[in-house]
């Protein structure tokens, strides 16, 4: 559910006045945990540290994140794989093939 058209898109006032104090080509982070935080067209060039819960995530915003929330491109969850034998069968194979190419790519010592 978006937010009202009267009331506008949220943007955090201490954002705004850390992007202010700040020139376009500083490559400093600007720290922040306003992940609800809309990116409007004064952000564009700037390098964000959104928190994820755990660690900041450096954020670079470019011209097609407008309109987009601070959120989304710091993700909170992280995909380790899926378990099952089956991936380990397959992980099993992709292992034996680079150790096979790995093998047969080095040269030969010792022989004259």
């Amino acid at each position: 559910m978006s937010r009202s058209l009267k009331k506008g898109p949220y943007v955090d006032e201490k954002i705004l006045k850390k992007i202010q104090d700040k020139r376009p080509g500083d490559k400093s982070v600007i720290k922040t945990w306003s992940r609800s935080c809309t990116i409007t067209p004064e952000m564009i060039g700037f390098t964000f540290g959104v928190h994820n819960g755990k660690d900041f995530i450096s954020v670079f915003v470019t011209e097609e994140m407008i309109g987009h929330k601070m959120g989304e491109f710091s993700l909170t969850r992280k995909f380790i794989r899926h378990g099952g034998r089956m991936q380990k069968e397959q992980e099993a194979a992709a292992a034996q093939k680079s150790s096979e190419a790995a093998k047969a790519s080095a040269p030969v010592a010792g022989k004259k």
